[in-house]
């Protein structure tokens, strides 16, 4: 049995990949008043918290309104606010950034209405860190379309319906990669963004450069009598637990890989992996692949680096510290909560929302 509808992993958008190669794509879709646009300020986008219209919005917002949300989330749950292309470049203008917004196409809805995505220009998607960062110093906080809230895809994944979560996953990736890598890693020189956003080219060289993304694997540990593994950063504020995970390494299999990360950080022998799913994790390029890993030496020897500490939980131990507060999981955003939920067998409430 493998994992469904993971939260990032949700999309109902074709990517018409095949429209990309035109240079003019994006330019005409800007002059079309039936484009979506989404709007990113960093990693964050406008949403609306009022409750879905009754019939089509016709002005500048319009809110994503799909019916597929994971878990039956409730219908005044966030949602995107997409622009017309008029509203964004009102937006465009208020930043004040200086430079032009990156644009990339991201694919085209069942009524066959295109979207893109408009990157401010300055602001630098963030990274989570149990600490928040404070915002880029010098830039003026944009104000938010009237009616919207900006809010970012942490906060937001596990509610978005899932035209919302495949748009701003993408979005959200997109504009990490592209903020990451201006310029050419083999000769250095600035590259130009070309395929409708989704690759760049260096002027001096001629090489062409791709979104990246980073294989790693995530995987709930369990043993011959049903306990889990979960494990501790040191980074993290204490009871706040996950399953353990790590980047596959070059010429790796994924098997290897959880075998040797497992190993690695909690001295855990592994046998047999089985695979569960997968979805992307766009901070900045991660695509985690999840699993269930038995284990066949149970010795715990944390690594002092990666972990802080970890420990097995039998149902009844792993209850009883849920229900104390004693356990904090990750949020339902990550397929760490959802590998943890499989192995209990039903939805945890633990608070975990918090710790976004």
């Amino acid at each position: 049995m493998t994992l469904e509808r993971l939260a990032l992993s949700r999309s109902t958008l074709d990517r018409s990949a095949h429209l990309r190669a035109d240079p003019e794509l994006i330019r005409g879709l800007l002059a079309d008043p039936r484009t979506a646009v989404l709007v990113l300020d960093g990693d964050q986008a406008p949403v609306t918290d009022a409750p879905p219209a009754t019939a089509q919005p016709t002005t500048a917002v319009r809110a994503t309104s799909d019916p597929g949300t994971p878990d039956g989330a409730a219908m005044q749950a966030p949602r995107l606010a997409l622009l017309t292309p008029s509203a964004a470049a009102d937006l465009v203008v208020a930043a004040a950034r200086g430079s032009e917004p990156l644009a990339a196409y991201l694919g085209r809805d069942a009524d066959g209405r295109d979207h893109v995505v408009l990157a401010l220009a300055g602001r630098q998607p963030v990274v989570p860190t149990p600490t928040p960062q404070p915002p880029d110093e010098g830039l003026p906080a944009v104000p938010p379309p009237a009616g919207t809230r900006w809010a970012g895809l942490r906060e937001l994944g596990a509610v978005l319906d899932d035209t919302g979560a495949g748009l701003m996953t993408a979005a959200v990736g997109l504009g990490h990669w592209h903020a990451a890598h201006p310029r050419c890693s083999r000769c250095g020189e600035p590259t130009t963004v070309i395929q409708a956003g989704w690759a760049r080219s260096c002027p001096a060289c001629g090489t062409e450069h791709y979104p990246r993304t980073d294989p790693a694997v995530i995987m709930a540990v369990v043993d011959a009598d049903n306990r889990i593994l979960l494990g501790r950063q040191a980074k993290w504020p204490a009871k706040r637990f996950s399953t353990l995970a790590g980047f596959v390494e070059p010429g790796e299999p994924l098997e290897a890989a959880v075998r040797r990360e497992v190993f690695e950080e909690a001295g855990v022998v592994v046998g047999d992996v089985a695979y569960q799913g997968s979805q992307p994790w766009p901070f900045p390029s991660s695509l985690m692949l999840g699993f269930i890993a038995r284990a066949t030496q149970t010795e715990v020897t944390v690594d002092g680096a990666e972990l802080a500490e970890a420990r097995w939980w039998t149902r009844e131990q792993f209850e009883a510290d849920i229900a104390s507060g004693e356990l904090l999981l990750p949020p339902p955003v990550s397929i760490s909560r959802r590998l943890v939920e499989a192995w209990y067998g039903a939805p945890v409430s633990d608070g975990g929302d918090a710790w976004r």
